[in-house]
């Protein structure tokens, strides 16, 4: 089982902390894979910024996958020249909301015969604005051998899905796993619930399986850890919850 972390396991922390802060914080873990998620920074980068980027992950023995958002060909394709400078085999991605995934269809293949040349993943995340059905239809449709699904089951609650029903739809399609728990608490006087993440094992995500779920995908730790009141609280409670969901990872490994 490849594990790697992600920049949502640094959550409180990537503004205070670079790229290069979280890659020798993750290869101190022992862990070989980070996933650049969401962060510009990397797509700031110049040649020599990236060079240089790779030479330490290098250097700290770690793979790198990427992430972004957004179907625009021109988006995807310069991600695309990221992954090629940073030796990195998955680009996460997700489609927006608006246009859904009928606008989505022809926009990707416009760009994935450059990722199949490249030998790059794209790897579409699961969340609530874009229903489960309507993701595997537009993958199944396109057929891309570089077209797959970044998995996040703990995303699709909020549209009302299943997380087994996200897992089991999903399963033939699955290039990348992020991995977190979460669960629902009342809030007080009861009137509704929160939604928030939880400590791997403690929610109400089946975690076993989403980690039985695709042998050669990655799992990517993440988090939805709150706010609790001051900077280092969070940073210590995020590594508590990093080391819980790599322990769970070890643990329930198939």
């Amino acid at each position: 089982m490849r594990i790697g972390l992600g920049t949502y396991a640094y959550f409180w922390r990537k503004e205070h902390w670079g790229i290069a802060d979280m890659l020798r914080a993750t290869a101190e873990r022992g862990i070989r894979l980070f996933q650049i998620c969401d962060d510009e920074r990397v797509a700031a980068l110049d040649v020599a910024g990236l060079r240089g980027l790779r030479a330490l992950a290098d250097d700290l023995g770690i793979a790198l996958e990427l992430g972004t958002r957004g179907v625009d060909p021109v988006h995807l394709t310069r991600y695309l020249d990221l992954a090629g400078a940073l030796d990195a085999p998955l680009v996460r991605s997700m489609v927006p909301r608006d246009g859904g995934a009928a606008g989505a269809e022809p926009l990707l293949r416009a760009v994935l015969p450059a990722f199949e040349d490249g030998g790059v993943a794209l790897a579409l995340e699961t969340y609530e604005q874009l229903p489960t059905r309507d993701l595997v239809a537009l993958v199944e449709t396109i057929a891309s051998p570089a077209l797959g699904i970044c998995l996040d089951p703990a995303n699709c609650v909020a549209a009302l899905e299943d997380p087994a029903d996200v897992i089991a739809t999903c399963a033939p399609y699955v290039r990348d796993i992020h991995v977190k728990d979460a669960a629902f608490s009342r809030r007080d006087g009861w009137v509704g619930f929160t939604y928030s993440g939880a400590p791997a094992g403690t929610g109400q995500i089946p975690l076993d399986a989403v980690i039985a779920v695709a042998p050669d995908a990655a799992r990517i730790v993440e988090h939805w850890l709150p706010w609790q009141g001051d900077a280092a609280t969070t940073a210590s409670l995020e590594e508590d919850w990093t080391t819980a969901t790599l322990d769970y990872l070890k643990e329930h490994s198939p």
